[in-house]
């Protein structure tokens, strides 16, 4: 029997009737729609709907629901989890199963579920981020004061520490936990007690209800509360920036892995060969990840599609906006697992780092930066190193080695000083601020980001 069949007639034709189904992507819903569903019906007994005995008898029949757990066989009469859960309570528990829908409505159901599965997958997500944030914690320390080129428009720019390249994606990966907590935060009312659309027929607790949920509040407005998906919008969103950065990431550790920067050495469980060249070793991890934030992208951009055009308040399209939140969810958590085992494994060839960050005029700007103490105006002293680098460029050398004369043809008074300055160790040493290279600098970035990540569910240890 339908939930709505007494108004109607006419069956719905049987092609519809299937193909406006929800429960065959709708039942992974089913654990929060019985945990929603028993904080209804304490509020159902609370107003005095159900007495003792039936309190105890749906309870019974609710936890048994969950400790079934999803039906791994479809009944294609059942049209969603809301459904299946009622049919279910009145097989379990007798008539009083039917009572259990006093009161509520499918619409804040729904509503309900989906903010429960997306504040756990929140959590899941985050769990997740930490362990990889973990592994770049742990490569950045096991780097030492190890160098490495850095780039502007993919061009030698100046050397920086390996432990500093690594440290740039925990502040992403940072700032994408921090949107999960933040969305976590926003979505944390409950719609329970809304109705259909204009609030609930019983004075159920609404209070009572969202605080058995764990909520922080009941939502405000019935006819936002059942309409709303904001929260899912959002999470979808937070998602994305994960998986761009995850994108980045894997692109850039593309690059690196290649004979041309020869930088890091791919782990052979997270790569694959080629069936016609017998020597390839490739990234397809890292492809892969590059790839799904495309799919990421979509689903986020289908949520909001869906809703832009949807008046007050629920619409059967927000139906549509479920599976989008499911995929993102599969798709995000399984590439962090990878990225995660890829990069607790991968090495890097810290020697071959070392080497090309000591050449390619990457002093430059430290040996401009001497001049200016000297008094020279930064104006002038990036035009005569630009001379120097030029010189340099006609004889194939590198700055460190021009004579103290070739530097007079250029303007400049180079003594042992000078030289001094354009060593890579004093290159690194000259970038000390706040956020900089500089090796004393990015240790205490690292102790930073493990007091930062030690607020996240207890990881600390996972750093030390």
């Amino acid at each position: 029997m339908k939930m709505w069949s007494g108004r109607f007639s006419q069956s719905p034709d049987a092609e519809f009737e299937q193909w406006q189904r929800s429960f065959p992507f709708d039942r992974v819903l089913l654990p929060y729609e019985v945990v929603g569903s028993k904080a209804h019906v304490a509020a159902l007994a609370k107003a005095g709907v159900l007495n003792g005995d039936e309190l105890a008898a749906v309870q019974f029949a609710l936890d048994q629901i969950a400790r079934e757990g999803v039906p791994s066989t479809e009944d294609a009469a059942i049209e969603d989890v809301h459904h299946y859960v009622e049919k279910r309570l009145a097989v379990l528990a007798g008539e009083v199963g039917y009572k259990v829908h006093t009161g509520r409505s499918r619409n804040e159901q729904i509503a309900t579920d989906l903010r429960l599965y997306v504040r756990e997958q929140i959590d899941e997500v985050t769990h997740l981020l930490a362990d990889f944030v973990s592994a770049f914690v742990k490569q950045a320390e096991a780097a030492g004061d190890g160098a490495m080129p850095a780039y502007t428009h993919l061009q030698r720019a100046e050397p920086v520490l390996v432990a500093h390249w690594l440290l740039a994606y925990v502040e992403m990966f940072l700032r994408d936990m921090d949107r999960l907590a933040d969305c976590r935060k926003r979505l944390n009312v409950c719609p329970l007690g809304s109705g259909a659309i204009a609030g609930t027929i019983l004075p159920l607790d609404r209070v009572a209800m969202a605080a058995e949920l764990q909520f922080d509040a009941p939502t405000a407005n019935s006819m936002d509360a059942t309409s709303d998906r904001d929260f899912a919008i959002e999470f979808a969103q937070a998602l994305s920036f994960v998986a761009l950065h995850l994108s980045r990431w894997a692109e850039e550790f593309i690059l690196f892995c290649t004979t041309e920067f020869g930088f890091v050495k791919l782990p052979e469980a997270y790569s694959t060969g080629s069936s016609a060249m017998p020597q390839k070793k490739n990234p397809d991890a890292l492809e892969l990840i590059r790839g799904k934030a495309g799919k990421i992208f979509a689903e986020a951009a289908a949520l909001f599609v869906g809703v832009k055009g949807l008046p007050l308040a629920y619409n059967k399209d927000l139906q549509e906006t479920q599976q989008p939140i499911f995929s993102v969810v599969q798709q995000v958590s399984s590439t962090i697992r990878v990225a995660t085992g890829f990069m607790t494994t991968v090495e890097f060839n810290y020697a071959h780092m070392q080497q090309t960050a000591s050449g390619g005029f990457m002093n430059a700007q430290a040996a401009a930066a001497y001049l200016v103490k000297l008094g020279v105006p930064f104006r002038k002293a990036h035009e005569l190193i630009g001379k120097a680098v030029r010189l340099c460029v006609e004889r194939g050398c590198e700055l460190e080695q021009l004579s103290k004369e070739d530097y007079a043809f250029c303007g400049i008074a180079a003594d042992e000083l000078f030289y001094h300055a354009l060593t890579l160790d004093e290159v690194l040493a000259i970038h000390n601020v706040q956020g900089g290279t500089a090796p004393a600098r990015v240790r205490e970035a690292l102790q930073t980001a493990k007091e930062k990540l030690s607020q996240y569910f207890g990881v600390a240890h996972a750093c030390t």
